[in-house]
């Protein structure tokens, strides 16, 4: 243990320089309270580019992801990236009655099993639960990030303190109009979070969310970025099935992890039990419906 803090002391000193030129502007404050027309009105139409009319259909979805963790992040980020857990996962999300995630992660050291509700989150790793403060945090954030991320705008609909327009920027060369969100929790543990929506001009399809990382001690301050690429139409919504995400502050633009969605399917009709214990259950069990 003594070994791995000098390293990480080591990393962080080295990087110092990185740290301190880095960007303070990843983030724009929010300039009101509430809701511009604007915002309301771009965000809406990107929830319906995505396909928002029949996601109300949904009452679970079945998911499952693989990806790669870029080294220098492992170290800097042991907790939330979790590298011998978090390789693929299977996550279950059930949206009514009650919102509920499970997620069943695999890496080379076992299993990880991630219960989220609204109010509380419990982790097991290999079947044992892990009640540590830094565990359950970084769980949450990771849960509720990754909603997210598969949801979109239409998960900006409800729960916003402010929504306001907040210029245009270009993403891999589509120009994108831009909404700053602030939500009041935000995503994990966090009081606050802040999200800047990139928005596609031509499609509004969500090309990138910008978000602080408020809901775990190591990366409060931090600011990262998910592109989001790929898009294919199941159930009659548009899924991002590409992912790539970089830290954008406190050091620019450093690579920290690609995934993309494997497989993906709805409505199997299984109840909170079956993805709330130590494993799946019902018919939550199988994996997620494979692509093609």
């Amino acid at each position: 243990m003594a070994r791995s803090a000098s390293a990480r002391c080591l990393l962080l000193t080295l990087l110092l320089p990185l740290l301190l030129g880095a960007c303070a502007s990843a983030l724009p404050e929010a300039r009101q309270v509430g809701e511009q027309a604007g915002a309301r009105a771009l965000l809406e139409a990107s929830a319906q580019a995505h396909g928002v009319t029949a996601f109300r259909q949904i009452r679970d979805l079945n998911v499952s992801f693989d990806g790669q963790w870029e080294s220098l992040v492992q170290k800097l980020q042991p907790a939330l990236v979790d590298a011998d857990f978090r390789k693929s996962s299977e996550e279950r999300l059930l949206f009514s009655p009650v919102p509920l995630i499970g997620q069943r992660h695999r890496g080379p050291g076992g299993s990880k099993q991630v219960t989220r509700s609204n109010t509380s989150v419990g982790v097991r790793y290999n079947d044992l639960s892990d009640n540590g403060p830094e565990t359950l945090a970084a769980a949450a954030l990771v849960a509720d990030a990754y909603r997210m991320f598969l949801l979109g705008p239409i998960h900006f609909l409800e729960g916003n303190a402010n929504l306001e327009l907040a210029g245009a920027a270009d993403v891999a060369g589509r120009p994108c109009d831009l909404v700053l969100a602030v939500r009041r929790p935000g995503h994990g543990l966090s009081a606050e979070d802040r999200y800047l929506l990139f928005i596609d001009r031509q499609d509004r399809l969500l090309r990138r969310v910008r978000f602080s990382m408020e809901g775990l001690a190591s990366t409060q301050g931090a600011v990262v970025e998910v592109n989001f690429l790929d898009h294919r139409e199941i159930a009659g919504v548009r899924w991002p099935t590409r992912f790539f995400e970089r830290l954008r502050k406190p050091i620019p633009s450093l690579p920290v992890h690609a995934w993309r969605l494997t497989g993906l399917d709805v409505n199997r009709g299984y109840a909170e039990a079956d993805i709330s214990g130590p494993a799946f259950t019902g018919s939550a069990s199988p994996a997620a419906r494979a692509f093609e």
